[in-house]
């Protein structure tokens, strides 16, 4: 089973359906039933609906509301899932929730582990996945999370792979932003984003991030639409990484600055944009 068609998700559908498995697939948003088909997958009615036909089911949510929703609320998985069913988170959620749901699950008999994605989505098949959880769990579904993932890494219990997934979040935030700002000062100076951009990209410097390479892309061609990663989410990804840092006693001191840019990006309408474009943020502070 496979909860959310998002742009993850489609791509874990197309490679769970190549190595030979069914798949039942729910979606709140229109068009499932004509995607699913597309793809080969059968579109079900609920979450429970689709517990209740499967022994694996993964979650590819927006957030916590979310998957809380999905997993306890009505016509949720725990509704349909039989004893020994497996669900596997791969959202981007705070590791309360997780180890809330694991509760809940285990109370039901169904495994349950947090399984964010590290990676890209044209990168699955490759992925790195930190999970956290039951290890007995993890290893009855690794037949399906080896074909999404490269490396999976058992870091421990219920909500240890979202916090993991929060930290590695904190450094995208930190990428995202820093290249916003120089772009938008490079432009300010007279200097085309486009050529700092292809200046940069081009050496051997040691800042030169596979992510400042794909946000300095779409900057240098003004592509923010068929976003990769928007900001809506990363604004999500950072604010419970704030939320998680002053859970254990920590200021997050840098990781506020990045907050306060991507609430800065949402209030100008790049929500659902791509995370590139939140460089136009400045515009209006620098005229």
């Amino acid at each position: 089973g496979l909860i959310g068609l998002g742009v993850m998700g489609t791509k874990a559908a197309e490679k769970i359906l190549q190595g030979g498995h069914s798949l039942a697939v729910f979606d709140i948003g229109p068009g499932t039933a004509e995607r699913a088909r597309a793809l080969g997958a059968r579109a079900v009615g609920s979450a429970r609906e689709a517990a209740s036909l499967a022994d694996v089911v993964l979650m590819f949510l927006p957030g916590p509301e979310q998957v809380q929703s999905c997993v306890t609320g009505p016509a949720g998985l725990l509704d349909g899932a039989r004893a020994g069913t497996i669900v596997a988170d791969m959202s981007t959620v705070d590791p309360g929730t997780s180890a809330r749901m694991a509760e809940a699950a285990a109370a039901n008999g169904v495994g349950y582990l947090d399984a964010p994605v590290l990676g890209r989505p044209g990168s699955v098949g490759n992925w790195a996945l930190p999970v956290g959880g039951d290890a007995g769990s993890l290893e009855r579904c690794r037949c399906v999370l080896d074909l999404l993932a490269a490396r999976i890494f058992h870091i421990g219990p219920p909500g240890a792979g979202n916090r993991v997934k929060l930290l590695n979040q904190m450094m995208f935030g930190a990428i995202n932003a820093a290249t916003a700002e120089m772009m938008a000062l490079s432009a300010k100076m007279g200097i085309p984003p486009k050529v700092l951009f292809e200046t940069i990209a081009s050496s051997n410097a040691a800042t030169v991030s596979n992510l400042f390479k794909k946000l300095g892309r779409r900057i240098a061609e003004e592509e923010y639409g068929d976003p990769t990663f928007t900001v809506d989410l990363l604004s999500k990804d950072v604010r419970l990484a704030v939320r998680m840092a002053g859970e254990n006693g920590s200021p997050a001191v840098f990781i506020r600055a990045v907050e306060t840019m991507n609430e800065l990006a949402q209030a100008r309408g790049l929500g659902r944009a791509d995370t590139a474009s939140m460089w136009k943020i400045y515009e209006g502070i620098w005229g």
